[in-house]
């Protein structure tokens, strides 16, 4: 990236990441809610038996924690987008609010990884609005960490600014293979059904 336009980029990313992040984070609690009050209610997200957030909700999965997955997901990403919306209009961040952000986001990428693992092996369905989640999630994580690294508020030894500039070059190449971790698991794991479907 360059340096010139870099940060609007990643201002414009938190930004637009966190809008739709918070949007499918409330659509998803909104869903949760309404199946906590009826347990035969079904999701407009219930496509069909694989394509299915009532399948994924109804999991103790979707509340690791004793409350729903979703309402960190509405803190974090309205924190984001609060974040993205003062960087366009001119904020400035101390080091120790990079280096927490950095930490936020990296547990926030982590726990995607887990929840789209244990959709695939473990529950066996996928939840549309999840999967939205995920997909911003990523992203907006992959920026911050390059950000981070760029404006040097994550220490990097000098044998490593190779490695650095490596990423900071290629950085559209990586974000993709991180998608298609989940994307080749995804088609690969549920190829019977998606063959039935051609």
């Amino acid at each position: 990236m360059k340096e010139s336009t870099s940060s609007r980029i990643f201002s414009a990313i938190l930004v637009l990441g966190g809008l739709i992040g918070l949007l499918f984070s409330v659509l998803i609690t909104i869903e949760k809610l309404h199946l906590v009050q009826n347990p035969a209610y079904i999701p407009p997200c219930n496509i069909n038996p694989l394509i299915s957030c009532g399948s994924v909700m109804s999991t103790w999965q979707a509340s690791v924690f004793g409350f729903p997955n979703s309402l960190i997901g509405i803190a974090g990403f309205s924190m984001m987008l609060v974040m993205g919306v003062a960087l366009l209009a001119g904020a400035s961040f101390r080091r120790w609010f990079w280096l927490l952000a950095q930490l936020g986001m990296t547990f926030a990428v982590g726990f995607v990884y887990w929840l789209f693992y244990q959709s695939v092996y473990r529950i066996g369905a996928l939840c549309p609005y999840c999967m939205v989640v995920w997909a911003v999630t990523i992203p907006m994580f992959w920026y911050l960490t390059l950000y981070n690294l760029n404006e040097d508020h994550l220490p990097t030894p000098k044998r490593f600014t190779g490695v650095k500039m490596l990423l900071l070059r290629r950085h559209i190449r990586i974000l993709c293979l991180l998608y298609l971790v989940i994307i080749g698991a995804i088609l690969i794991h549920f190829w019977n059904f998606w063959s039935r479907l051609l």
